[in-house]
This record gives structure tokens, C-alpha cells and sequence, in this order.
């Protein structure tokens, strides 16, 4: 008996240190899942937007012109550049687009994570998919954030792609010549039209994807979509999302570039009476939407999707 009670003794001194490492094991768990969430965030931002990069370029120099935008004038566009140009300088301004999406992407993918998450405890969804509502401002909240901590990146983005080499010869050039010729502000141009684009597009776009992957999994009975499946679903997300804030996008992108191309847009209204009056209403706010509509579903695809995949491969190797 006098050796049960010491074995009993010991039992309880050995079940302490297992309850003191709980909580470092659940912290440590934690930090891996925003870990991974900003990895796989980052890389499927800079596939999405290396492999469009050369459209988007495109469809920024016709949102900042007056010129017509069609198919054909796209194409022609396309085709002088990389003969005056050279081949790569289709991917200029790529270098200041990787700057910005890779932290945009990185901490728009982990913040929607977070809310999710948040939003699943405060409606009581906690480890189920959440309902509409909470769905689209998950998405909302996540885009906004990625917004206002990366916004000078985007306008140096867009400077960049719309001027010519000898103009800006590099990233940090084209901060140095803003803040001293523009003022710091400058960098701030066109901010309220992109927060104000993003709620619908980020809210849109997360919605629609989260959206589909659940009706799919209620229909099909399978947990995850396939590959394919994930393209198509992100591609439909990226075609809705981009479509219900296309205005303010030339709007944000009129704004931005303004000190370049002979303008001065001192307010969303008044930028957009002006392209209204000169351009109409839906040759100059819609111009280049039906390129967004080839370049978005195939950029909002591969991000969603990388994301996804990359996630999951990166749950395996942990």
C-alpha cells in the first residue's frame, strides 16, 4: 500500500508539467497558422500578378488616357510596345507591383483568416462556414486592411506603368521624385475612391469564392474542390468582384496619376464628371472592362487557388 501511495505521488507530479505546456502549445500553433497564411498569401499574390502583369499594364494606360479602349486598339498597343520597347518591357513596373502585392496579398489572405475567425465567434460559427452576411464582411475588412497599409506602393505602381523609363528609374526613384516635386501627400492620391473600391471587390470577390466552395461541398459531398475546380470558382469571384467596382478603379487610377498626365482631380465627384463629360459615361468609366474581364477571372483564379494549395501543402509538411 506504502508503494501505492508513492506511485500515486509521483502520477500527480508527472501530469503538472503537461498541463503548464498547454497554452505555449496553442500559441505556437496559432503563430504557425498566420505563418503559413502569410507565405501562402504572398506567393499567390506574385503568381496571380506576374502572369497578368502584362495586360494590366495595358489597361492602365488606357484608364489614365482619353483614348478609346477596344480590343483591337489593346492589342496594337501591346504589340508597338514590345516592338519599341522590347519584350520585357511589357512586365515594366512588375518589379513595383511585386513590392506592393506581395505584402497586399500576404496580409489581405492572413487578415481574412483572422476574421473569419472573429466573426465565426461572435455569430457563434466558431469551426463552421459562416453565413452570408459575415462572409462578405470578412472579406471587406480583409481588402480595406491590405488597402491602407500598402497604398503609397500602388500609386508608385501606377506611375511607374504609365512612364516612360527615362522618367522614374526605379522604385525608390519614383518616392523621391513625388515627395519632392508633389509633396507626401501625393502619395496619398486617389486613396478614398480605392478604400471605397475595395469594400464591394474584396467583400465580393471573398464572398463568392467561400460561396462556392460551400455549395460545392454540399452538393458533391466532397470536403475540397479539385485544382480546376478552384480556378473556376476564384475565376467567377474575380469576374464579379472586379466588375461591381470597376469605376472607381479608373477613378482611383486617374487620381493617382495625375501629376504625370496633365491633370488636376482634386475629388472622387469631380474626377468623375470630368471623365464623364470628356469621355461618357460608359466609354470613360467602363473603359478597358471587357480586359479586366479576361485578366481579373484569371488572376483571382490563380490567387485564390495558390493560396489554397499552398496551404494545404504547407499543413502536410508541418
Amino acid at each position: 500500500m506504502g508503494n501505492g501511495v508513492r506511485e500515486g505521488q509521483v502520477f500527480q507530479k508527472d501530469v503538472e508539467p503537461v498541463t503548464s505546456t498547454h497554452l505555449p502549445s496553442e500559441d505556437n500553433q496559432e503563430k504557425k497558422k498566420v505563418l503559413n497564411s502569410l507565405m501562402s498569401g504572398a506567393l499567390a499574390g506574385a503568381v496571380a500578378k506576374t502572369a497578368v502583369a502584362p495586360l494590366d499594364r495595358t489597361k492602365i494606360m488606357f484608364q489614365v488616357s482619353s483614348k478609346r479602349f477596344s480590343a483591337k486598339e489593346a492589342y496594337r498597343l501591346i504589340y508597338r510596345t514590345y516592338l519599341n520597347e522590347g519584350f520585357w518591357s511589357l512586365w515594366r513596373g512588375n518589379s513595383a507591383t511585386m513590392v506592393r502585392v506581395i505584402p497586399y496579398a500576404a496580409i489581405q489572405f492572413c487578415a481574412h483568416e483572422e476574421y473569419k475567425q472573429l466573426l465565426g465567434s461572435y455569430y457563434g460559427f466558431q469551426g463552421k462556414a459562416l453565413t452570408p452576411f459575415p462572409r462578405f464582411i470578412a472579406g471587406s475588412l480583409a481588402g480595406t486592411t491590405a488597402a491602407m497599409l500598402t497604398y503609397p506602393l500602388d500609386m508608385v505602381r501606377a506611375r511607374m506603368a504609365v512612364t516612360p523609363k527615362e522618367m522614374y528609374s526605379n522604385i525608390v526613384h519614383v518616392f523621391i521624385r513625388i515627395s519632392r516635386e508633389e509633396g507626401l501627400k501625393t502619395l496619398y492620391r486617389g486613396f478614398t475612391p480605392t478604400i471605397l473600391g475595395v469594400i464591394p471587390y474584396a467583400g465580393l470577390s471573398f464572398f463568392t469564392y467561400e460561396t462556392l466552395k460551400k455549395l460545392h461541398a454540399d452538393h458533391s459531398g466532397k470536403l475540397q474542390p479539385s485544382p480546376p475546380e478552384r480556378l473556376l470558382f476564384g475565376a467567377c469571384a474575380g469576374l464579379i468582384g472586379q466588375s461591381a467596382s470597376y469605376p472607381l478603379d479608373v477613378v482611383r487610377r486617374r487620381m493617382q496619376t495625375a501629376g504625370v498626365m496633365g491633370h488636376t482631380y482634386s475629388s472622387i465627384l469631380l474626377t468623375m464628371q470630368e471623365i464623364i463629360r470628356e469621355e461618357g459615361l460608359i466609354r470613360g468609366l467602363y473603359k478597358g472592362l471587357s480586359m479586366n474581364w479576361v485578366k481579373g477571372p484569371i488572376a483571382v483564379g490563380i490567387s485564390f487557388t495558390t493560396f489554397d494549395l499552398t496551404q494545404i501543402l504547407l499543413r502536410k509538411l508541418q
